[in-house]
């Protein structure tokens, strides 16, 4: 019972399309302009879709899921990625509402540029051996989307969609902070859990 009471809640995640709005070259898939994939969540891609765009594309599935805004897209609720492999093809990301249409957020006035969020990473459990010597309590500071130096790259690669998706105001409903996310897990064994905090909104 005290097993059931402390599981994280379930939480229905929002479809998402991918569009491919442009392309330049051949496109090992044979993606065409107007191609459509869709995702029936940013954990569920469509089977053979190809893997350099859920590779580029991750981070902005993630942040959409999560609430994220952009506000240089026109469609806030919306982002663009690009092609890995030369630059090929765009693809436009979008999210879908309960009827399968796609859900706007008007942009609210031309930006003036990017407003970076202070964000920290910290150590939150060490399990085992880590090459970086990381410990409980370790934190470091992140402008944006700036790299902290020196860190870990194996780390890194796996926190960044969620540095991503905070910096562009994403919120965790099944968080004690909702402007925190916990239980990151570097993907070396498993040895090192990191949090990563949005410490301000500017």
């Amino acid at each position: 019972m005290e097993k059931e009471k402390n599981r994280m809640p379930r939480i229905k995640f929002p479809k998402l399309k991918a569009t491919v709005i442009k392309k330049e070259g051949y496109c090992y898939h044979n993606y065409e302009l107007g191609d459509e994939f869709i995702l029936d969540d940013f954990t569920h891609p469509p089977k053979h879709l190809c893997a350099g765009l859920i590779k580029s594309g991750f981070p902005c599935f993630y942040a959409l899921t999560f609430g994220a805004r952009f506000p240089f897209m026109k469609n806030m609720k919306s982002i663009t990625t690009t092609c890995p492999d030369n630059g090929k093809l765009v693809f436009k990301i979008e999210v879908l509402d309960d009827e399968g249409k796609v859900v706007v957020e008007p942009q609210a006035g031309i930006p003036k540029g990017p407003r970076p969020q202070t964000l920290e990473i910290e150590v939150e459990e060490v399990r085992g051996h880590c090459f970086y010597n990381y410990k409980k309590g370790d934190s470091f500071k992140v402008e944006g989307l700036r790299t902290p130096q020196d860190f870990c790259g194996a780390a890194y690669s796996v926190l960044f969609p969620v540095l991503f998706a905070l910096n562009f105001g994403a919120s965790y409903s099944f968080e004690q902070n909702p402007n925190c996310k916990t239980q990151i897990t570097c993907p070396d064994g498993g040895n090192i859990k990191f949090k990563i905090r949005r410490k301000e909104d500017r």
